[in-house]
């Protein structure tokens, strides 16, 4: 079975499908660096930017994967999608080469929310384009933890098959082992780990703080708590804060209930949450719904978190952010996970790890029982890349590793398509023939 492996990245597809005997014919990655650790690792030197390379030049292969830029359709970002000209519109060059070579089989990669975004159109333009090129297509959500990896992914897979999906199967995701823990990629006080900063611990211990002073049966917010907003009054229900008076901002209240009275407008302003200095744009129903309920909480359980409150203003505003997605569990966060992201500080149990995002090396998760990062031969472990010999440092790796496809989720999901290969006397690619 000859495969291609385009936005290759560490080489996620590689390692599935060459552990089901593949042979890699073909592979693309715009990242210099990523480039050259893909010949270290993998013993074959990718093309560069995909939208250089002429579908011509592309081997006849079985198998196309490719897990095309998720930054234009994820949550995170600015879901520019197709109007990203440098990454959202990559997708057709795929289609250029599928037209070219005519594989037997395609397996794509991106985030969750692919399927949803632009209400849908996204999804629905990729799928008629391989329709239109002659292959029934059918897509599904996975996270590694569905297979025994202890990291909560979830991603969008979707595979094509010239002639028909007959006989395909998704993989049956297993039932969550109860004893499935991070602990099982970790090794014990790694000399190479990022020690927490003083500032990250004195964070953590202001929110242990906070845990404490709600104790059981106080039940914590399922939603993320913005501590900001804990004695605020300012109004949030406008446009445009210049559409309200400046008596009235006056008479209201600001970050953690500071007052604004006698205060100009642009001092107020630097008073206020960053979230809630908006032009010409209202609050989503959500964000106001997240305003009102804390506002509320802290009005509820003011006695018990007055005196608190003044310590978290020393940090920085997503330090101010906290959820709890622990539930039911000790509340203790030197014995939990936890990562620093823009949207807060996200607590977990110690049976999975956050996903792991492209962003910076201080959202990688924290292991606090050794006040430490994860290292990035763990956090490969969590995309069951562990078998690779050479591995980016510092932000390149969390980079490489926050865009990587998960190679147990892909092997799972290659063993239920490689059946296609000998279905049929198929004029495509190089069909059956050539595995």
């Amino acid at each position: 079975m000859r495969f291609i492996d385009l936005f290759s990245g560490l080489g996620g597809f590689h390692v599935a499908a060459r552990a089901l005997g593949g042979h890699c014919v073909f592979a693309a990655e715009i990242d210099e660096g990523l480039r050259q650790l893909y010949i270290k690792n993998h013993g074959i030197e990718p093309a560069g930017d995909i939208r250089d390379v002429k579908a011509e030049d592309v081997p006849a292969h079985d198998l196309l994967c490719a897990g095309f830029p998720c930054q234009p359709f994820s949550k995170a970002g600015e879901q520019m999608g197709w109007k990203d000209k440098k990454r959202g519109t990559v997708f057709w060059n795929i289609i250029q080469i599928i037209r070219e070579r005519q594989p037997r089989l395609v397996l794509l990669e991106n985030v969750a929310h692919f399927v949803k975004h632009d209400d849908g159109n996204t999804y629905r333009k990729v799928r008629a384009a391989l329709e239109k090129e002659g292959y029934e297509v059918d897509h599904h959500q996975f996270s590694p933890h569905q297979f025994g990896v202890p990291q909560i992914r979830e991603r969008f897979y979707m595979v094509g098959a010239f002639g028909g999906l007959k006989g395909f199967q998704w993989p049956e995701p297993a039932s969550v082992d109860a004893n499935l823990s991070i602990r099982s990629v970790l090794d014990k006080h790694p000399l190479d780990a990022l020690p927490l900063s003083p500032q990250i611990i004195r964070c953590l211990e202001v929110w242990q703080e906070f845990l404490d002073l709600l104790p059981e049966p106080i039940k914590l917010p399922s939603f993320p708590i913005w501590a900001m907003e804990f004695g605020a009054t300012y109004p949030y229900d406008r446009d445009n804060l210049d559409e309200v008076s400046l008596r009235k901002l006056q008479s209201t209240r600001g970050c953690f209930g500071q007052s604004l009275r006698g205060l100009t407008r642009d001092e107020i302003i630097t008073r206020l949450p960053s979230h809630a200095i908006r032009e010409g744009i209202a609050f989503p129903k959500w964000k106001k719904t997240f305003i009102r309920q804390n506002r509320e909480f802290y009005i509820e359980h003011r006695q018990r978190l007055k005196n608190w409150l003044p310590k978290l203003a020393e940090f920085p505003s997503s330090l101010q952010k906290f959820e709890w997605n622990c539930q039911g569990v000790r509340r203790d966060l030197w014995r939990l996970v936890t990562q620093f992201r823009a949207s807060g500080v996200r607590v977990k149990r110690d049976n999975t790890a956050p996903s792991l995002v492209a962003m910076t090396t201080t959202q990688v998760p924290i292991i606090a029982w050794e006040k430490r990062y994860m290292t990035v031969r763990e956090c490969a472990r969590l995309q069951s890349l562990d078998s690779l010999s050479y591995l980016p440092e510092g932000e390149a790796a969390v980079r490489a590793l926050g865009n990587a496809v998960n190679a147990s989720v892909v092997k799972r999901i290659l063993e239920q398509m490689l059946p296609l290969l000998n279905i049929g006397n198929l004029q495509r690619g190089t069909t059956s023939a050539a595995a």
